[in-house]
């Protein structure tokens, strides 16, 4: 247990970096109020042993709930491919997704054909990738993250502007760049 203590090797020597790992689990879903409605994604990447690395959500605007679903594996793929994961593996409460990605079933919609496209390049840049379907209730964090984007966007112009949602979406002060 001790040859982490090595200082010789790769590294700055601070120890190691908590935002990067080799291999993940990125856990994404995608919702829409409506279909087409207001819609949302989150993505969370986790190691293994569940340090998370990114946990994100975004408003998407009017939207299908598929394409909030390719959406939120887009932004999860980025975001791995960007803290240095080589192997992943994908959980998802999208069967369609899944099933798309896998070639078990094509993809009809040409909506969904270029962000299907894109998600199959982003794949192609790991060195290795699982895709795995997974109950609902099993994936209730991006779920929440998918439901926090759509809330963000579709929150009414005249809400109190020092809600706690503005701290969640981003912080500005004056002055800066």
């Amino acid at each position: 247990m001790s040859e982490s203590d090595s200082s010789q090797g790769v590294g700055s020597g601070a120890g190691p970096v908590p935002t990067t790992a080799e291999e993940a689990i990125l856990w994404t879903d995608g919702a829409a109020r409506g279909n087409p409605g207001p819609a949302g994604c989150g993505a969370i990447l986790k190691t293994a042993d569940g340090r998370v690395l990114s946990a994100e959500s975004q408003y998407l605007g009017q939207t299908t709930n598929n394409v909030a679903e390719y959406k939120a594996l887009l932004l999860g793929l980025t975001r791995a491919l960007e803290a240095g994961v080589r192997r992943i593996e994908v959980r998802a409460d999208s069967e369609l997704l899944i099933r798309q990605l896998k070639g078990e079933y094509r993809v009809k919609n040409e909506g969904l054909k270029p962000l299907a496209a894109e998600a199959k390049a982003l794949l192609a840049r790991f060195e290795s990738f699982r895709l795995q379907h997974v109950r609902r209730e099993l994936n209730t964090e991006a779920d929440q993250l998918a439901n926090e984007g759509i809330d963000r966007g579709s929150a009414p112009s005249s809400s109190a502007p020092s809600s706690g949602r503005a701290r969640a979406s981003s912080t500005s002060k004056s002055g800066d760049k």
